[in-house]
Protein backbone atom coordinates (compact mmCIF):
# COMPACT_ATOMS: atom_id res chain seq x y z
CA UNK A 1 0.00 0.00 0.00
CA UNK A 2 2.86 2.19 0.79
CA UNK A 3 4.52 1.78 -2.25
CA UNK A 4 1.72 2.30 -4.46
CA UNK A 5 1.14 5.64 -2.35
CA UNK A 6 4.67 6.38 -3.36
CA UNK A 7 4.79 5.34 -6.94
CA UNK A 8 1.68 7.76 -7.19
CA UNK A 9 2.88 10.70 -5.69
CA UNK A 10 6.28 10.35 -7.78
CA UNK A 11 4.59 10.17 -11.20
CA UNK A 12 2.33 12.84 -10.33
CA UNK A 13 5.26 15.38 -10.08
CA UNK A 14 7.00 13.87 -13.53
CA UNK A 15 7.55 16.66 -16.14
CA UNK A 16 4.17 17.32 -18.11
CA UNK A 17 1.87 15.20 -15.57
CA UNK A 18 0.28 17.46 -12.72
CA UNK A 19 -1.72 16.47 -9.90
CA UNK A 20 -4.81 19.35 -10.75
CA UNK A 21 -5.33 17.35 -13.71
CA UNK A 22 -5.42 13.87 -12.91
CA UNK A 23 -9.00 13.33 -14.24
CA UNK A 24 -9.90 14.66 -17.83
CA UNK A 25 -11.90 17.15 -18.52
CA UNK A 26 -15.12 16.90 -20.14
CA UNK A 27 -16.82 18.58 -22.74
CA UNK A 28 -19.38 20.61 -20.75
CA UNK A 29 -18.13 24.58 -19.57
CA UNK A 30 -18.05 23.79 -15.93
CA UNK A 31 -15.25 21.04 -16.44
CA UNK A 32 -13.21 23.43 -19.15
CA UNK A 33 -13.84 26.24 -16.52
CA UNK A 34 -12.50 24.32 -13.78
CA UNK A 35 -9.17 24.45 -15.57
CA UNK A 36 -6.71 27.09 -13.74
CA UNK A 37 -4.87 29.78 -16.45
CA UNK A 38 -1.12 28.63 -16.22
CA UNK A 39 0.87 30.47 -14.20
CA UNK A 40 3.01 31.68 -16.98
CA UNK A 41 0.28 33.56 -18.33
CA UNK A 42 -0.17 36.46 -15.24
CA UNK A 43 3.53 36.28 -14.55
CA UNK A 44 4.37 37.48 -18.63
CA UNK A 45 2.40 40.53 -18.18
CA UNK A 46 3.20 42.09 -21.58
CA UNK A 47 2.81 40.38 -25.04
CA UNK A 48 3.23 41.20 -28.73
CA UNK A 49 0.38 40.95 -31.37
CA UNK A 50 0.75 40.75 -34.84
CA UNK A 51 -1.81 41.38 -37.28
CA UNK A 52 -0.46 39.70 -40.97
CA UNK A 53 -2.34 38.82 -43.90
CA UNK A 54 -3.47 39.85 -46.94
CA UNK A 55 -4.99 42.86 -45.84
CA UNK A 56 -1.60 44.31 -45.37
CA UNK A 57 -1.32 44.87 -49.05
CA UNK A 58 -4.52 47.53 -49.30
CA UNK A 59 -2.59 48.60 -45.66
CA UNK A 60 -5.67 51.09 -45.44
CA UNK A 61 -8.80 52.40 -43.49
CA UNK A 62 -10.02 55.56 -42.36
CA UNK A 63 -8.33 56.54 -39.35
CA UNK A 64 -9.38 60.07 -39.40
CA UNK A 65 -13.03 59.67 -39.46
CA UNK A 66 -15.15 59.75 -37.13
CA UNK A 67 -16.79 56.25 -37.79
CA UNK A 68 -16.52 54.65 -34.42
CA UNK A 69 -13.26 52.30 -33.31
CA UNK A 70 -14.21 49.45 -35.23
CA UNK A 71 -14.42 50.95 -38.36
CA UNK A 72 -11.06 52.25 -38.43
CA UNK A 73 -9.28 48.18 -38.68
CA UNK A 74 -7.82 47.46 -41.53
CA UNK A 75 -7.83 44.34 -41.02
CA UNK A 76 -11.72 44.08 -42.20
CA UNK A 77 -11.05 45.76 -45.65
CA UNK A 78 -12.68 43.07 -47.28
CA UNK A 79 -15.70 42.72 -45.20
CA UNK A 80 -15.85 46.75 -45.43
CA UNK A 81 -15.79 47.41 -49.08
CA UNK A 82 -19.28 45.19 -49.91
CA UNK A 83 -20.32 46.77 -46.20
CA UNK A 84 -23.41 49.58 -47.08
CA UNK A 85 -22.72 51.32 -43.83
CA UNK A 86 -20.93 54.95 -43.65
CA UNK A 87 -17.81 53.54 -43.07
CA UNK A 88 -17.90 50.94 -45.70
CA UNK A 89 -19.27 53.63 -48.33
CA UNK A 90 -15.39 55.21 -47.22
CA UNK A 91 -13.69 51.75 -48.01
CA UNK A 92 -15.55 51.08 -51.41
CA UNK A 93 -14.11 54.76 -52.80
CA UNK A 94 -10.94 54.40 -51.73
CA UNK A 95 -10.93 50.85 -53.20
CA UNK A 96 -12.12 51.74 -56.57
CA UNK A 97 -10.43 55.13 -56.54
CA UNK A 98 -7.19 52.74 -55.75
CA UNK A 99 -7.80 49.42 -57.64
CA UNK A 100 -10.63 50.15 -60.03
CA UNK A 101 -14.04 48.50 -59.16
CA UNK A 102 -13.18 45.17 -60.85
CA UNK A 103 -10.32 44.73 -59.04
CA UNK A 104 -11.51 41.70 -56.24
CA UNK A 105 -9.94 41.28 -52.97
CA UNK A 106 -8.45 37.82 -53.57
CA UNK A 107 -6.21 39.82 -56.27
CA UNK A 108 -4.34 40.99 -53.22
CA UNK A 109 -2.78 37.40 -53.17
CA UNK A 110 -0.29 37.59 -55.60
CA UNK A 111 0.91 41.01 -53.85
CA UNK A 112 1.51 39.48 -50.18
CA UNK A 113 4.78 38.41 -50.88
CA UNK A 114 6.66 38.80 -47.70
CA UNK A 115 9.83 38.69 -49.24
CA UNK A 116 11.76 40.79 -46.34
CA UNK A 117 10.60 39.05 -43.42
CA UNK A 118 13.37 38.02 -41.10
CA UNK A 119 12.10 35.88 -38.57
CA UNK A 120 15.18 36.12 -36.11
CA UNK A 121 14.88 39.73 -36.55
CA UNK A 122 11.12 39.72 -35.19
CA UNK A 123 11.86 37.54 -32.59
CA UNK A 124 14.97 39.80 -31.33
CA UNK A 125 12.90 42.57 -31.81
CA UNK A 126 10.20 40.90 -29.43
CA UNK A 127 13.17 39.85 -27.14
CA UNK A 128 14.43 43.48 -26.78
CA UNK A 129 10.49 44.82 -26.28
CA UNK A 130 10.42 43.30 -23.24
CA UNK A 131 8.02 40.59 -24.24
CA UNK A 132 7.21 37.52 -23.18
CA UNK A 133 4.76 35.84 -25.49
CA UNK A 134 4.22 36.15 -29.03
CA UNK A 135 0.23 36.22 -30.97
CA UNK A 136 0.23 35.70 -34.40
CA UNK A 137 -2.79 35.47 -36.45
CA UNK A 138 -2.61 32.45 -38.45
CA UNK A 139 -6.03 33.11 -40.02
CA UNK A 140 -8.40 36.25 -39.88
CA UNK A 141 -11.63 36.42 -40.73
CA UNK A 142 -10.69 36.54 -44.40
CA UNK A 143 -9.97 32.81 -44.07
CA UNK A 144 -6.36 33.07 -45.55
CA UNK A 145 -3.63 30.77 -43.24
CA UNK A 146 -0.32 31.50 -42.67
CA UNK A 147 0.48 28.00 -43.20
CA UNK A 148 -0.01 24.88 -45.67
CA UNK A 149 -3.31 24.25 -43.85
CA UNK A 150 -5.02 21.07 -46.23
CA UNK A 151 -8.57 22.53 -45.71
CA UNK A 152 -7.75 26.14 -47.53
CA UNK A 153 -5.86 25.25 -50.60
CA UNK A 154 -4.60 27.84 -52.79
CA UNK A 155 -5.45 30.36 -49.81
CA UNK A 156 -2.85 30.00 -47.74
CA UNK A 157 0.55 31.26 -47.69
CA UNK A 158 2.31 28.02 -49.20
CA UNK A 159 0.34 27.89 -51.63
CA UNK A 160 0.02 31.23 -53.18
CA UNK A 161 1.72 35.04 -52.03
CA UNK A 162 4.90 34.11 -49.99
CA UNK A 163 5.34 30.46 -50.69
CA UNK A 164 6.59 29.85 -47.36
CA UNK A 165 5.16 28.54 -43.90
CA UNK A 166 4.73 31.70 -42.05
CA UNK A 167 3.51 30.05 -38.89
CA UNK A 168 6.22 27.97 -38.67
CA UNK A 169 9.21 30.27 -39.40
CA UNK A 170 8.22 32.81 -37.04
CA UNK A 171 7.49 30.07 -34.38
CA UNK A 172 10.64 28.10 -34.68
CA UNK A 173 12.25 31.81 -33.84
CA UNK A 174 10.47 33.13 -30.94
CA UNK A 175 10.22 29.67 -29.14
CA UNK A 176 14.34 29.92 -29.83
CA UNK A 177 14.29 33.18 -28.16
CA UNK A 178 12.28 31.77 -25.25
CA UNK A 179 9.57 33.57 -25.94
CA UNK A 180 6.06 31.92 -25.21
CA UNK A 181 4.43 31.73 -28.92
CA UNK A 182 0.53 32.07 -29.81
CA UNK A 183 -2.01 32.18 -32.32
CA UNK A 184 -4.94 34.47 -33.09
CA UNK A 185 -7.37 32.22 -34.78
CA UNK A 186 -10.75 32.85 -36.52
CA UNK A 187 -13.43 30.39 -36.11
CA UNK A 188 -15.41 32.19 -38.80
CA UNK A 189 -14.83 33.11 -42.03
CA UNK A 190 -16.68 35.80 -44.11
CA UNK A 191 -17.61 34.46 -47.15
CA UNK A 192 -16.24 30.13 -46.97
CA UNK A 193 -19.01 28.71 -48.99
CA UNK A 194 -19.71 26.09 -46.61
CA UNK A 195 -19.75 28.74 -43.65
CA UNK A 196 -22.45 30.49 -45.13
CA UNK A 197 -24.43 27.14 -46.40
CA UNK A 198 -24.16 24.82 -43.98
CA UNK A 199 -22.39 26.11 -40.19
CA UNK A 200 -22.44 22.59 -38.74
CA UNK A 201 -20.41 20.96 -42.03
CA UNK A 202 -17.60 23.96 -41.68
CA UNK A 203 -17.19 22.77 -37.93
CA UNK A 204 -16.72 19.39 -38.70
CA UNK A 205 -15.20 19.72 -42.08
CA UNK A 206 -13.16 23.09 -41.73
CA UNK A 207 -12.69 24.43 -38.50
CA UNK A 208 -12.27 21.69 -36.05
CA UNK A 209 -9.50 20.15 -38.15
CA UNK A 210 -8.01 23.43 -38.86
CA UNK A 211 -7.58 24.27 -35.45
CA UNK A 212 -6.47 20.89 -34.55
CA UNK A 213 -4.07 20.72 -37.28
CA UNK A 214 -2.57 24.48 -35.69
CA UNK A 215 -1.71 22.63 -32.89
CA UNK A 216 -0.23 19.52 -33.52
CA UNK A 217 2.02 21.22 -35.89
CA UNK A 218 3.25 23.96 -33.99
CA UNK A 219 2.29 23.34 -29.98
CA UNK A 220 1.24 26.55 -29.23
CA UNK A 221 1.26 27.91 -25.95
CA UNK A 222 -1.77 30.42 -26.38
CA UNK A 223 -4.83 30.28 -28.48
CA UNK A 224 -6.61 33.55 -28.92
CA UNK A 225 -9.70 32.23 -30.96
CA UNK A 226 -11.90 35.32 -32.05
CA UNK A 227 -14.97 35.58 -34.68
CA UNK A 228 -17.29 33.53 -32.37
CA UNK A 229 -20.09 36.13 -32.48
CA UNK A 230 -22.40 34.38 -35.05
CA UNK A 231 -23.25 31.08 -32.73
CA UNK A 232 -23.05 30.03 -29.53
CA UNK A 233 -20.42 27.88 -28.28
CA UNK A 234 -22.52 24.70 -28.69
CA UNK A 235 -22.92 25.64 -32.27
CA UNK A 236 -19.00 25.98 -32.81
CA UNK A 237 -18.30 22.91 -30.87
CA UNK A 238 -15.56 25.10 -28.06
CA UNK A 239 -16.05 22.60 -25.18
CA UNK A 240 -15.18 19.47 -27.41
CA UNK A 241 -12.09 21.19 -28.79
CA UNK A 242 -11.42 22.37 -25.28
CA UNK A 243 -11.32 19.25 -23.87
CA UNK A 244 -9.37 17.20 -26.23
CA UNK A 245 -6.81 20.57 -25.99
CA UNK A 246 -6.68 19.91 -22.09
CA UNK A 247 -6.11 16.31 -22.27
CA UNK A 248 -4.89 15.06 -25.42
CA UNK A 249 -3.17 17.50 -27.00
CA UNK A 250 0.90 17.89 -26.39
CA UNK A 251 0.17 21.41 -25.06
CA UNK A 252 -2.37 20.38 -22.18
CA UNK A 253 -0.65 21.37 -19.40
CA UNK A 254 0.88 24.80 -20.34
CA UNK A 255 -1.41 26.46 -23.14
CA UNK A 256 -3.85 29.10 -22.11
CA UNK A 257 -6.62 30.57 -24.14
CA UNK A 258 -9.15 33.49 -23.89
CA UNK A 259 -12.87 33.64 -23.53
CA UNK A 260 -13.97 33.97 -27.40
CA UNK A 261 -15.56 30.67 -28.22
CA UNK A 262 -19.27 31.32 -28.93
CA UNK A 263 -21.48 34.63 -28.20
CA UNK A 264 -22.34 33.86 -24.59
CA UNK A 265 -18.87 33.07 -23.67
CA UNK A 266 -16.94 36.68 -23.17
CA UNK A 267 -16.32 37.64 -19.60
CA UNK A 268 -18.09 34.15 -18.30
CA UNK A 269 -16.46 31.03 -20.30
CA UNK A 270 -13.08 30.05 -21.27
CA UNK A 271 -9.49 30.83 -20.07
CA UNK A 272 -8.74 34.60 -19.34
CA UNK A 273 -10.80 37.49 -20.30
CA UNK A 274 -10.59 39.60 -22.94
CA UNK A 275 -11.01 43.66 -23.51
CA UNK A 276 -9.87 45.47 -26.48
CA UNK A 277 -9.62 49.25 -27.12
CA UNK A 278 -10.43 49.30 -23.30
CA UNK A 279 -13.92 47.87 -24.26
CA UNK A 280 -15.62 45.52 -22.19
CA UNK A 281 -17.62 43.54 -25.34
CA UNK A 282 -21.22 42.73 -25.44
CA UNK A 283 -21.92 45.38 -22.40
CA UNK A 284 -21.23 42.78 -20.03
CA UNK A 285 -19.08 44.34 -16.95
CA UNK A 286 -16.10 42.38 -15.54
CA UNK A 287 -17.86 42.96 -11.85
CA UNK A 288 -15.98 39.83 -10.27
CA UNK A 289 -12.79 39.74 -11.85
CA UNK A 290 -11.57 36.07 -10.89
CA UNK A 291 -10.15 35.52 -13.78
CA UNK A 292 -7.11 36.64 -15.42
CA UNK A 293 -7.48 39.54 -18.33
CA UNK A 294 -6.00 40.67 -21.56
CA UNK A 295 -6.24 44.17 -22.97
CA UNK A 296 -5.49 44.06 -26.68
CA UNK A 297 -4.93 47.29 -28.75
CA UNK A 298 -2.96 48.41 -31.55
CA UNK A 299 -0.02 51.00 -30.86
CA UNK A 300 -2.17 53.32 -33.74
CA UNK A 301 -6.42 52.94 -34.22
CA UNK A 302 -5.98 49.90 -36.43
CA UNK A 303 -4.53 46.10 -35.67
CA UNK A 304 -3.51 45.58 -39.45
CA UNK A 305 -1.10 47.88 -41.02
CA UNK A 306 -2.85 51.39 -42.12
CA UNK A 307 -0.27 53.04 -44.31
CA UNK A 308 -2.23 56.37 -43.80
CA UNK A 309 -1.47 56.26 -40.00
CA UNK A 310 0.80 59.27 -38.83
CA UNK A 311 2.07 60.22 -35.63
CA UNK A 312 -0.91 61.78 -34.56
CA UNK A 313 -2.77 58.44 -34.59
CA UNK A 314 0.34 56.43 -32.76
CA UNK A 315 0.65 56.21 -28.95
CA UNK A 316 3.70 57.63 -28.02
CA UNK A 317 6.18 55.52 -25.85
CA UNK A 318 5.45 57.68 -22.87
CA UNK A 319 1.89 56.65 -23.41
CA UNK A 320 2.50 52.84 -23.84
CA UNK A 321 4.35 52.66 -20.61
CA UNK A 322 1.75 54.48 -18.93
CA UNK A 323 -1.13 51.77 -20.43
CA UNK A 324 0.79 48.87 -19.54
CA UNK A 325 1.39 50.24 -15.90
CA UNK A 326 -2.44 50.93 -16.04
CA UNK A 327 -3.51 47.54 -17.25
CA UNK A 328 -0.86 45.51 -14.75
CA UNK A 329 -1.63 47.81 -11.51
CA UNK A 330 -5.21 46.35 -11.97
CA UNK A 331 -4.64 42.70 -12.34
CA UNK A 332 -4.52 42.70 -16.33
CA UNK A 333 -1.84 42.26 -19.01
CA UNK A 334 -1.46 43.96 -22.03
CA UNK A 335 -1.15 42.50 -25.40
CA UNK A 336 0.01 44.95 -28.26
CA UNK A 337 -0.37 44.98 -31.34
CA UNK A 338 1.97 45.32 -34.34
CA UNK A 339 1.01 45.48 -37.99
CA UNK A 340 3.70 44.22 -40.50
CA UNK A 341 3.74 45.80 -44.05
CA UNK A 342 3.02 43.18 -46.58
CA UNK A 343 6.83 42.51 -47.61
CA UNK A 344 7.37 41.57 -43.91
CA UNK A 345 8.34 44.97 -42.02
CA UNK A 346 7.29 46.00 -39.01
CA UNK A 347 6.97 49.63 -39.66
CA UNK A 348 9.97 51.90 -37.84
CA UNK A 349 7.98 53.59 -35.73
CA UNK A 350 6.43 50.44 -34.00
CA UNK A 351 9.91 48.81 -33.59
CA UNK A 352 10.92 52.33 -32.25
CA UNK A 353 7.93 52.07 -29.62
CA UNK A 354 8.94 48.88 -28.91
CA UNK A 355 12.45 49.31 -27.87
CA UNK A 356 11.57 52.33 -25.68
CA UNK A 357 8.90 50.08 -23.90
CA UNK A 358 11.90 47.16 -23.48
CA UNK A 359 14.93 50.42 -22.37
CA UNK A 360 11.69 51.00 -19.64
CA UNK A 361 11.31 47.00 -18.16
CA UNK A 362 15.28 46.78 -18.31
CA UNK A 363 14.64 48.95 -15.29
CA UNK A 364 11.75 48.51 -13.96
CA UNK A 365 10.61 45.12 -14.95
CA UNK A 366 10.66 43.80 -11.29
CA UNK A 367 7.67 46.05 -10.64
CA UNK A 368 6.06 44.44 -13.70
CA UNK A 369 6.58 40.31 -14.13
CA UNK A 370 4.81 38.18 -11.58
CA UNK A 371 3.31 41.34 -9.40
CA UNK A 372 -0.17 41.34 -8.42
CA UNK A 373 -2.27 44.40 -7.96
CA UNK A 374 -2.02 45.83 -4.67
CA UNK A 375 -5.72 45.18 -2.61
CA UNK A 376 -5.42 48.72 -0.89
CA UNK A 377 -4.34 50.79 -3.10
CA UNK A 378 -5.95 54.24 -3.22
CA UNK A 379 -8.19 53.74 -6.34
CA UNK A 380 -9.05 50.37 -5.65
CA UNK A 381 -12.74 49.93 -5.45
CA UNK A 382 -14.33 46.33 -5.31
CA UNK A 383 -15.63 45.15 -9.08
CA UNK A 384 -13.21 47.46 -10.52
CA UNK A 385 -13.30 46.91 -14.51
CA UNK A 386 -10.49 47.40 -16.44
CA UNK A 387 -12.84 49.84 -18.31
CA UNK A 388 -13.55 52.22 -14.85
CA UNK A 389 -10.01 51.25 -13.51
CA UNK A 390 -8.87 53.85 -16.62
CA UNK A 391 -11.87 56.18 -15.71
CA UNK A 392 -10.46 56.19 -11.95
CA UNK A 393 -6.86 56.50 -12.95
CA UNK A 394 -7.32 59.19 -15.70
CA UNK A 395 -5.77 61.97 -13.63
CA UNK A 396 -3.70 59.68 -11.66
CA UNK A 397 0.17 59.47 -11.97
CA UNK A 398 0.81 56.99 -9.29
CA UNK A 399 0.21 52.77 -9.64
CA UNK A 400 0.98 50.03 -7.22
CA UNK A 401 1.89 46.40 -7.86
CA UNK A 402 3.63 43.94 -5.57
CA UNK A 403 5.24 40.78 -5.33
CA UNK A 404 6.41 38.62 -2.34
CA UNK A 405 6.27 41.21 0.72
CA UNK A 406 7.39 44.27 -1.29
CA UNK A 407 5.25 47.36 -2.58
CA UNK A 408 6.29 49.08 -6.12
CA UNK A 409 4.84 52.38 -6.59
CA UNK A 410 5.28 53.76 -10.23
CA UNK A 411 4.79 57.26 -11.36
CA UNK A 412 4.17 57.92 -14.19
CA UNK A 413 5.41 61.89 -13.61
CA UNK A 414 8.38 62.34 -11.54
CA UNK A 415 6.84 63.20 -8.36
CA UNK A 416 7.20 66.90 -7.68
CA UNK A 417 6.41 66.88 -4.09
CA UNK A 418 6.13 64.06 -1.46
CA UNK A 419 4.60 61.08 -2.02
CA UNK A 420 2.28 59.76 1.07
CA UNK A 421 1.50 56.40 0.84
CA UNK A 422 -1.11 55.32 3.40
CA UNK A 423 -2.40 51.36 5.14
CA UNK A 424 0.86 49.84 4.70
CA UNK A 425 3.57 48.82 7.50
CA UNK A 426 7.12 50.10 7.79
CA UNK A 427 9.25 49.18 5.13
CA UNK A 428 12.66 47.70 5.46
CA UNK A 429 13.78 50.02 2.60
CA UNK A 430 12.90 52.47 0.12
CA UNK A 431 15.01 52.80 -3.02
CA UNK A 432 14.40 53.90 -6.39
CA UNK A 433 14.81 51.03 -9.27
CA UNK A 434 17.38 51.52 -11.85
CA UNK A 435 19.44 54.31 -9.27
CA UNK A 436 21.91 54.10 -6.17
CA UNK A 437 20.87 57.81 -5.65
CA UNK A 438 19.59 57.56 -1.64
CA UNK A 439 15.67 58.01 -1.29
CA UNK A 440 14.19 59.69 2.23
CA UNK A 441 11.18 58.38 4.12
CA UNK A 442 9.22 58.42 7.11
CA UNK A 443 6.66 56.21 8.65
CA UNK A 444 3.99 57.48 11.08
CA UNK A 445 0.29 55.46 11.94
CA UNK A 446 0.82 53.40 8.99
CA UNK A 447 1.67 56.67 6.77
CA UNK A 448 4.28 56.46 4.75
CA UNK A 449 5.85 59.58 3.06
CA UNK A 450 8.55 59.33 0.44
CA UNK A 451 10.78 62.60 -0.38
CA UNK A 452 11.69 62.07 -3.97
CA UNK A 453 15.39 62.05 -4.41
CA UNK A 454 16.98 64.85 -6.37
CA UNK A 455 17.34 63.91 -9.66
CA UNK A 456 19.29 65.34 -12.98
CA UNK A 457 19.52 64.41 -16.56
CA UNK A 458 22.77 62.90 -16.21
CA UNK A 459 21.53 60.59 -13.31
CA UNK A 460 17.89 60.08 -14.10
CA UNK A 461 17.36 56.15 -13.93
CA UNK A 462 14.74 55.71 -16.94
CA UNK A 463 12.33 58.12 -19.01
CA UNK A 464 8.65 57.70 -19.08
CA UNK A 465 7.79 56.32 -15.43
CA UNK A 466 9.91 55.57 -11.99
CA UNK A 467 9.19 53.13 -9.47
CA UNK A 468 10.27 53.35 -5.80
CA UNK A 469 10.78 49.67 -4.38
CA UNK A 470 9.34 49.52 -0.87
CA UNK A 471 10.59 46.20 0.89
CA UNK A 472 9.16 43.84 3.16
CA UNK A 473 6.21 46.27 3.70
CA UNK A 474 3.00 43.74 3.51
Amino acid sequence: MHRTFFIILFLAFLPGISPVHSQPFTPDWASIDSRPVPGWFSDAKFGIFIHWGLYSVPAWAPASADIGIYAKYAEWYWWRINDNSPAGKLFREYHDRMYGPGFHYQDFAGDFRAEHFDPGQWARLFQQSGARYVVLTSKHHEGFTLWPSAQSPNWNSVDIGPHRDLCGDLTQAVKAAGLHMGFYYSLYEWYHPLYRSNVNQYVDQHMMPQLKDLVTRYEPELIFSDGEWDHPSETWKSTQFLAWLYNESKVKESVVVNDRWGKETRSVHGGYYTTEYDMVHNNKELDDIHRPWEECRGIGTSFGYNRIETTEHYMTSAALVRLLVEKVAAGGNLLLDVGPTADGLIPVIMEQRLLDMGAWLKINGEAIYGTQPWKNRPSAEKGLTAEKESAVNKEQVVYYTTKENNLYVICTRWPEKPLVIPGIGKPGKVSLLGSPVKVNSSFSGRKLTITPPAIQPGNMPCQHAWTFKLTQVL
